[in-house]
């Protein structure tokens, strides 16, 4: 739970019996000892019997007990009637009317928990009342002035070019509690939550999403604005859950200062789509890395519309060239995606992770259809779908898509992790409609080495392989590395090569003995082969894109 949570935001009766206002009458709590945290809304003092039905609860009640009953059974109602308005307390002020406070006033007020101070000094009334009220407004004021905080802080997020689950997990943070963002039906748009760090010793979040499906019904609904008329005068609702702590004052204040700040988010066009899927996004990253269990996911899977029954899913991860979209495009590339999807007649979980510029997804396949025949119609449509959004630029690389293997939910996380890291290690590789994650096995062997600090390794390596080479090639007219490529691409297959390369036999032997005696090897030894083989792949990650 972050620090503003824990700070009190209005004045108790704890607080208010430490005022040297009311501390001046030495006051004694007679009873409801383990209710002194409840907040003072008002203080009023009265002296008349009936006075309970001129409350409206929340108030410190001041008397010297004139107005009471002298008989226990009427104490023991007036008692009943305060507590029935759930006052905060009742400070009586001995010497006017009793010595002590009656025992029948106390028992009552143990029966029904309802604090009962008793002054053994007179003290004004109207001094305890300024003090008290100047304590609320402070408080009050302190409330707003925080609310502030939090929305210069909303703001500066938006600034900054972050968007309404930046918001979202900020307010997530300074509640100390997970929140969700509901569509107008009811659906969810997206969850956060204040990432509690269980290894230092505080208890594991509750996950958001779960946290809604139970509290959705006990939690405090924030409205954000639509701007227009009957249906659409709600865009959609904050929904703030009680999880780790009660839903404080100041907690609401801050919605509802961030809801009209998420109103002018949500005015662009698709805000919703992008918030869904950024939402499903971060539930399949979390899937991938082991954050949500295979247990768990199911649940969280339905919550979020996918239901794949007991059919295997398929994990498939598509990668976008550095750059693209622009922040501004992901709902509309998100909104494309899934209505080109929509025509394979399977169940799809799409999401959007900007950051790492990648949209991972879960595919049921129907009974006895074939997964590569699958896999060319995902990719056909992921393809379609970057088109429309106007993301196929001539000048940028396309997206690689990297298809796993279908399994079951225990299999889905390590398999959308496995296309993630393969999709990265494919980037610069021949372009093809779709790659499979099994194929690409030793070009993710060598990523990861990269990506480990092993990036000298994999140089040194090149360089002994085949670095004469490509010496040879930065000076000469006639590079030789390109036949090289083709030669071992045919498997050794010299008639092959030569038809690849568009030249006569010739050329081609002249050309296999001169990379032979610059590489000091053997061309026609296995061993040589695979290393050259390695060599030529591991070049690509000697240098980060």
């Amino acid at each position: 739970m972050g620090p503003e949570a824990k700070i009190e935001a209005e004045i108790t009766v704890r607080r208010a019996l430490e005022l040297p206002a009311l501390r001046r009458g030495l006051p004694e709590v007679l009873a409801g000892e383990d209710r002194l945290d409840r907040p003072v809304r008002w203080v009023h003092a009265g002296e008349v019997p009936h006075i309970a039905s001129l409350l409206k609860g929340g108030e410190l009640l001041l008397t010297t007990g004139l107005g009471l009953g002298a008989r226990p059974s009427e104490q023991r109602a007036f008692i009943r009637k305060l507590a029935d308005r759930e006052i905060a307390a009742l400070v009586v002020e001995l010497g006017s009317r009793f010595e002590s406070v009656p025992a029948a006033m106390v028992d009552a007020a143990r029966e029904f928990a309802l604090p009962l101070i008793q002054l053994h000094r007179e003290v004004p009334y109207v001094t305890v009342t300024e003090a008290i009220h100047t304590e609320i407004i402070n408080s009050h004021y302190t409330l707003l002035r925080r609310a502030d905080e939090i929305l210069r802080r909303c703001t500066d997020v938006l600034l900054r070019g972050g968007g309404a689950p930046e918001v979202l997990r900020l307010l997530a943070v300074f509640t100390g509690n997970p929140l969700c963002l509901e569509a107008p039906d009811g659906s969810p748009l997206y969850a956060a939550g204040p990432e509690g760090d269980e290894s230092a010793g505080g208890p594991a979040d509750a996950d958001p999403l779960l946290a809604w499906e139970g509290l959705r019904d006990s939690g405090v609904r924030v409205d954000v604005p639509g701007g227009g008329p009957g249906p659409d005068a709600v865009r959609a609702r904050l929904v703030l859950l009680p999880v780790n702590a009660p839903v404080a004052p100041l907690h609401r204040i801050a919605a509802e200062r961030a809801a009209d700040l998420l109103a002018v988010v949500m005015l662009q066009s698709r805000q919703e789509e992008a918030l869904a899927a950024r939402g499903r996004g971060d539930f399949l990253a979390d899937l991938a890395e082991g954050r949500i269990s295979a247990a768990e996911a199911p649940a969280q899977a339905r919550l979020l519309g996918f239901r794949p029954g007991t059919d295997p899913v398929l994990p498939v991860v598509m990668r976008l060239p550095a750059g693209l979209p622009s922040p501004g495009s992901w709902a509309l590339l998100a909104q494309t995606l899934r209505e080109e999807l929509a025509g394979l007649g399977a169940p799809v979980l799409l999401g959007v992770r900007p950051v790492e510029g990648r949209v991972p997804m879960l595919v049921a396949p129907r009974a006895g259809q074939s997964r590569d025949a699958l896999a060319d119609r995902i990719a056909e449509a992921l393809r379609a779908g970057v088109v429309r959004a106007g993301l196929d630029r001539p000048s940028a690389h396309r997206p690689v898509v990297v298809v796993g293997t279908a399994g079951d939910w225990a299999a889905a996380g390590p398999g959308l992790r496995h296309a993630a890291e393969a999709a990265a290690a494919a980037q610069g590789l021949p372009e093809q409609p779709w790659y499979d994650a099994r194929r690409l096995d030793i070009e993710l062997l060598l990523w990861r080495m990269r990506e480990h600090g092993e990036q000298d390794v994999l140089t040194d390596f090149v360089e002994r392989a085949i670095g004469p080479l490509l010496a040879h090639d930065r000076a000469a007219r006639q590079p030789l590395l390109p036949t090289l490529e083709a030669y071992l691409a045919s498997a050794g297959r010299k008639a092959e090569t030569a038809r690849d390369l568009n030249v006569n036999r010739q050329t081609l032997y002249d050309r296999l003995a001169r990379i032979a005696q610059l590489l000091a090897t053997d061309l026609d030894d296995p061993q040589t082969v695979l290393g050259l083989r390695l060599a030529l792949r591991a070049r690509r990650h000697t240098e980060r894109p």
